[in-house]
């Protein structure tokens, strides 16, 4: 009734029993539905042969030797979960009947049964075997795509967080070019107004030199007021310059010899103040092309900045160095620094905390930096200073 091949046909089972008849006459019946038969004769030899053949289900005597079928299905159950076991018993105290449940038996039979029995109980357990193996398989493909798509939100939300930063600091660079852009057309207006009466004192200057009776010495103090004003004139003339970046305005520059020069113009100071400085440049950085005037802007007024936070002395450090990208320049000092809420508006031209400051130094920096196509950014912890770092792209038209 029974010979006709098993849905589960070609699995491995294994029977463990110290029966020879037992089985012998079980291998058959197993053999002609369509399973691989293995066969141990011990607890000890079954677990064996488990690791070997990793078999679907094993048919595990209650009393063996060596090894009982209890111990044995304990261990089986722990080591080996896709590994089903058929208990045979010949008690049919129900005590036992639990225990061996609870051990991790799928099922149990008393000897001595009969060939229907074993067969539909052997195919019952296979068949919840392979539903429970499914739904385990089911459940770790479930937690692959689970961890999967929470790498996935991982990854899309810092790249949400790195465009919104992107976005953020883009915005900002708009809002500060359209300030800077205001702000040039207002100095503009500005610079045209202020040449008028400027003109006029200049005039006035040359004409008190050519008086009779003016002594060498008050000569000297009109001629230093004419010196003055052409230079505040150039000044206002480059301010009203339609593009600060002409190319006829460019020129080799050495940053060296600028820094070298900024440092001669407020040494003075520096030694009033008893300013230690602490210089690391390197003299042999690229030259690059643009208006010196321009950049001789931003080492005035940082070091002149630092300058104003240390009245009663402390340290200026001012770094250059180049590697192949880019040139780095930072300038630091030991003032007071700049508090948390002032860092975002330090560039905003007119911003400012100083009693008689007007709030152009910094966003001039900014815009000769922008324009060179770099970068600038400030750290100042509490109480510690100021330092900024600024980065210049080594364009292909630097000159070295």
């Amino acid at each position: 009734m029974f010979s006709h091949q098993s849905q589960f046909s070609g699995e491995k089972i294994l029977i463990a029993d110290d029966d020879e008849v037992i089985v012998k006459l079980t291998t058959l019946l197993l053999q002609k539905r369509g399973f691989t038969v293995l066969s141990a004769n011990n607890g000890e030899q079954c677990l064996q042969m488990v690791a070997e053949h990793q078999p679907a289900l094993v048919l595990l005597d209650y009393m063996m030797p060596v090894m009982d079928g209890l111990a044995a299905l304990k261990q089986i159950r722990s080591r080996y979960p896709d590994v089903y076991v058929v208990m045979f018993t010949g008690k049919g105290n129900e005590d036992v009947a639990v225990e061996l449940m609870r051990a991790g038996a799928a099922d149990y039979l008393r000897k001595p049964f009969v060939s229907e029995s074993l067969v539909k109980r052997i195919d019952t357990v296979l068949s919840v075997r392979q539903v429970e193996i499914e739904n385990r398989e089911l459940i770790r493909e479930r937690e692959s795509l689970q961890g999967e798509i929470k790498q996935w939100n991982s990854r899309l939300e810092q790249r949400v967080r790195e465009k919104s930063s992107e976005l953020e600091q883009a915005h900002k660079e708009i809002i500060q070019s359209e300030k800077l852009a205001a702000l040039g057309h207002m100095s503009a207006g500005m610079a045209h107004e202020i040449r008028n009466p400027l003109n006029s004192i200049n005039l006035f200057a040359q004409i008190l030199l050519s008086a009779e009776g003016l002594d060498g010495e008050n000569q000297s103090y009109v001629y230093k007021i004419t010196q003055e004003v052409e230079r505040i004139d150039e000044l206002l003339i480059q301010m009203l310059a339609s593009n600060p970046n002409d190319n006829n305005k460019q020129q080799r520059i050495d940053l060296v010899e600028i820094i070298d020069k900024v440092l001669g113009d407020y040494q003075v100071r520096i030694s009033k103040q008893q300013i230690d400085l602490n210089l690391n440049i390197n003299r042999k950085v690229p030259l690059i092309r643009f208006d010196a005037l321009e950049v001789e802007k931003i080492f005035t007024n940082l070091i002149g900045n630092a300058l104003d936070e240390m009245p009663e002395g402390g340290t200026l450090t001012i770094a250059l160095q180049a590697d192949v990208e880019k040139i780095i320049i930072m300038i630091s000092d030991t003032g007071q620094g700049i508090s948390t809420e002032n860092i975002p508006r330090i560039f905003d031209p007119f911003f400012t905390t100083k009693e008689k400051g007007t709030g152009f130094g910094l966003s001039v920096v900014l815009r000769v930096v922008n324009n060179l196509g770099g970068r600038i950014t400030v750290d100042s912890p509490p109480a510690t200073g100021a330092c900024f770092l600024i980065e210049l792209p080594l364009l292909p038209s630097s000159v070295h």
